[in-house]
């Protein structure tokens, strides 16, 4: 879900020097406890997410005078909207040259007050983009709009298909129907990481 909102942001707590204090994508992936194998996977399905031309524009975006130089990311290892989301956007920032920083939610809550899904959930992943300065331009949060809309046509399928049996069968139905659709959730992340900063820079 894409969320536009620009301009300077009152009262925040990501300074410059609070930015600095992430993580690295790769410090995070060092200590974290569980699925370091998906980030692995999904880090590898990104790849194919970022076509030539999206490259282009992402670099532009973060050459651009004003433009979107710095990223700072909200996750948790446990979550798989973040495992699959956060490695979109390490693969955006490493191709551009977009300076990233991972902030843990759950240490971190002051930060994630800031961005609230709605202004009442504490959503991730976040991706909040700034420029060189730490000025505020956009953030994007937890999936895709096209992710919301297969979930709940996937849930749809699975309550007309196995009412009635085993719940340990239906989330792991859910599961694998889900999971097979991230590498296309992943291709319509870049689509709205595209079009937001498109209109917020005016590219």
């Amino acid at each position: 879900m894409a969320v536009e909102t620009t301009g300077d942001k009152k009262a925040t707590v990501v300074t410059p020097e609070r930015f600095q204090q992430g993580l690295t994508y790769q410090g995070f992936l060092a200590g974290i406890k569980v699925n370091l194998d998906r980030f692995g996977q999904y880090y590898e399905t990104a790849k194919g997410a970022l076509a030539p031309e999206d490259v282009a524009f992402f670099k532009r975006a973060a050459q651009k005078k004003g433009g979107a130089c710095r990223v700072l990311v909200l996750g948790e290892d446990w979550c798989p909207d973040v495992y699959r989301g956060m490695p979109v956007v390490a693969r955006v920032a490493e191709s551009a040259g977009i300076e990233m920083r991972v902030f843990p939610r759950d240490a971190n809550l002051d930060v994630m007050n800031e961005f609230l899904n709605k202004g009442l959930h504490q959503s991730i992943p976040v991706a909040v983009f700034y420029t060189a300065d730490q000025k505020y331009l956009c953030h994007w949060i937890e999936r895709p709009q096209q992710a919301n809309q297969e979930i709940a046509e996937i849930n749809a399928q699975i309550e007309r298909e196995m009412a009635g049996q085993d719940e340990q069968a239906v989330r792991r139905t859910r599961r694998e129907r889900t999971n097979a659709r991230f590498p296309d959730w992943q291709k319509a992340t870049v689509r709205e990481l595209r079009e937001m900063l498109a209109r917020t820079l005016s590219l």
